[in-house]
């Protein structure tokens, strides 16, 4: 979508605000309803909720593919951003539900990771090809008949699956929805009011006192959306969090990349894209093999590990320069970035929903998408203002862009290096159980 913007504001004849809700109107509704649409996939079936979700969100593909104004995308792009609320949890509550504890599971919530960060990751790539070929309505027609095949097989293959005896907690659900959406509201006002707007501050505060009184609405219900004593789990708590400051630095990570090759280094959309496929497939390498390495080192240690090697990368990225080569300032790091986010987020997914009761899964996975989302919507409203204020004032060149993103990236790496603290003091450690001899 960010590689086809400039062509759907020529075409619709867009203002920048406008444009601009194109990308939030998706992130608002994807963010704000994905908690409830966790819990809805334990009350009303997991196999229900993936097709209802992916039903919307093809069909929402449809009407935005076809827009012949700016107000039909927009609106398009928030029933997207519903149906991939609704989605979303329910495939890693599908495949967490189908395969066994153990190293099974874990290999498939790696295969679950890869695809999801190289889909993401090959946004940019996939969006230059259909713009440059086709034309920006491709980039959500595309959707359409994956869409259509994906529930075709989804409705032959997959098992429903739903916790039993169980209520929607309403007044919960309207809360959590609402202060959800009203703070990611505000996380994307600052793209243009700044952080210190009332525009900003007023759905912040709001969307936050919505959940103080979600929290304190859920103490006193005797059937909860979300019960609070998930969170004294702390496999859960721990987890949740690094998965948040994770997806702060990489959302960012692929925000900043594409921006410098195209302003610095001049390259086209569908360049800056193709020079990111390395990086995406860092991320793919390091799902997969994640697995594998929980077995020999535990899902803590590889979860920190992953979380330093990203470090470790960023901290290498920050050192761009204006004349950068490929080899060293994208690919090197690039590579280093990701192939750490892929082996850190794995295991911390895998520690978020290994201890969820049957009951409560489609909730924790609710959770671990929800972190990522919030994480990373925080994260690049975080990095956008820090680049902005480290930014020199415009010259002949781009080189001026330079000391902001280098910036941008040096957070990252203090945030990256706060969630591999938490995790060493937060998350548990395994219990080695000495065999007795007989």
């Amino acid at each position: 979508m960010n590689v086809a913007l400039p062509s759907m504001k020529a075409d619709l004849d867009l203002s920048t605000p406008g444009l601009q809700w194109v990308l939030n109107a998706y992130a608002i509704a994807f963010a704000g309803f994905m908690l409830l649409g966790g819990r809805a996939a334990d009350l009303y079936g997991r196999k229900t909720m993936f097709l209802a979700g992916l039903g919307l969100f093809t069909a929402a593909s449809v009407v935005g593919g076809l827009a012949p104004e700016g107000a039909h995308l927009i609106g398009a792009r928030a029933a997207q951003g519903l149906g991939a609320a609704a989605l979303s949890p329910a495939t890693l509550t599908l495949v967490t539900s189908a395969v066994p504890a153990g190293a099974a599971r874990s290999r498939a919530i790696g295969t679950w990771t890869a695809v999801g960060a190289a889909g993401g990751a090959a946004g940019g790539f996939v969006g230059g090809l259909l713009v440059d070929l086709l034309n920006w309505r491709w980039v959500l027609l595309v959707n359409v008949p994956v869409g259509v095949l994906v529930l075709a097989a989804a409705a032959l293959w997959l098992r429903e699956g739903r916790a039993a005896g169980r209520r929607l907690d309403l007044p919960g659900a309207v809360l959590v929805t609402a202060g959800l959406a009203t703070f990611a509201y505000g996380i994307v006002q600052t793209e243009t009011a700044g952080w210190t707007s009332p525009a900003t501050l007023l759905p912040l505060l709001g969307g936050l006192a919505l959940l103080a009184v979600f929290v304190a609405v859920e103490r006193r219900t005797k059937e909860p959306l979300v019960p609070l004593g998930i969170f004294r789990n702390r496999a859960v708590s721990a987890a949740n969090t690094g998965i948040m400051l994770c997806g702060a630095s990489s959302f960012g990570m692929w925000f900043f990349m594409t921006v410098y090759a195209q302003n610095v280094l001049g390259y086209t959309p569908l360049q800056a894209g193709l020079a990111l496929v390395p990086s995406s497939l860092a991320v793919l390498v390091g799902s997969k093999a994640a697995p594998r390495l929980m077995a020999v080192t535990g899902a803590r240690t590889l979860a920190i590990t992953g979380v330093l090697a990203a470090a470790a990368g960023f901290a290498w990225q920050s050192t761009l320069t204006a004349d950068g080569t490929f080899l060293t300032i994208i690919l090197g790091p690039g590579i280093l970035m990701m192939g750490g986010i892929g082996l850190a987020t794995t295991p911390l997914a895998t520690l978020a929903t290994s201890s969820a009761a049957p009951g409560d899964a489609g909730l924790v996975s609710g959770l671990v998408n929800t972190s990522r989302t919030m994480g990373g919507a925080l994260g690049l409203a975080l990095l956008t203002t820090v680049a902005a204020a480290t930014t020199l004032s415009p010259g002949p060149d781009p080189s001026h862009l330079v000391p902001g993103y280098a910036m941008a990236f040096r957070v990252s790496t203090g945030i990256l290096l706060t969630a591999a603290a938490l995790m060493t003091l937060w998350l548990p450690r395994p219990v080695h159980r000495t065999a007795r001899k007989g």
